[in-house]
């Protein structure tokens, strides 16, 4: 039986989307699918979309601290809020960071699961920088890059190649109908089909014709 295409468009920014993403690589060889990582810039989404990050709406917010905890312990993620989010989502943002991603994809795919691992490590566990050179370098080294491809992926972040290839990304993402980070796409019978969201995946399982089995598939009793 042929897999089912996935696709999982998402930015770094988002604590929501660490824990999609992570159930989705725990699950990408336990269901029937191809998992395809689709870096995009979550800032250009909100943008086009109308939507406002929850660290704009100070009820949203106040909320989101307590939500994202638990879902940690939920989820089985070694998140922790950063003294500052709203410098780290709103002033800083992820642009060269989803850049580099996008760069890595072009150039070294088989490393993009455990960059984007690290560098939520960085900004939603360690409350460390995800912007500058050094910290993008830093994290490609942890997740095990060699320093030469390190140095070649960073030259990227500013060829044009890379910058179309995000900003066509996200306008894929956004045609879709994407408002936020995750979006999880599927192909159904040539037809895309999607959800947003870490709170979606009985609804994924079942257009998949798969089951859901809780965050941590095999071991958790969570459904």
């Amino acid at each position: 039986m042929s897999k089912k295409s996935v696709e999982f468009f998402y930015d770094v920014v988002s604590p929501y989307t660490w824990f999609a993403f992570e159930v989705m690589c725990r699950y990408q060889h336990r269901w029937n699918i191809a998992l395809k990582l689709r870096p995009f810039y979550l800032g250009a989404i909100m943008h086009e979309s109308g939507n406002k990050p929850p660290a704009t709406v100070p009820n949203k917010g106040a909320y989101s601290i307590k939500d994202v905890q638990r879902l940690g312990k939920y989820f089985d993620v070694p998140i922790k809020f950063p003294k500052n989010p709203f410098e780290m989502m709103i002033i800083k943002g992820t642009l060269p960071t989803q850049r580099f991603l996008t760069a890595i994809d072009m150039t070294h795919p088989e490393m993009l699961e455990k960059v984007s691992r690290e560098l939520w490590m960085r900004n939603w566990n360690r409350d460390e920088d995800v912007t500058e050179q050094s910290s993008l370098a830093a994290a490609a080294k942890e997740a095990g890059m060699s320093e030469e491809n390190i140095t070649a992926v960073l030259k990227l972040i500013t060829d044009e190649k890379v910058k179309n290839k995000l900003k066509q990304t996200t306008k894929e993402a956004t045609e879709l109908g994407a408002f936020g980070s995750p979006m999880i796409v599927v192909d159904i019978n040539g037809q895309k089909e999607w959800v947003f969201g870490s709170d979606r995946f009985p609804i994924l399982a079942d257009l998949l014709g798969e089951k859901w089995e809780g965050p941590l598939p095999g071991t958790s009793s969570k459904l």
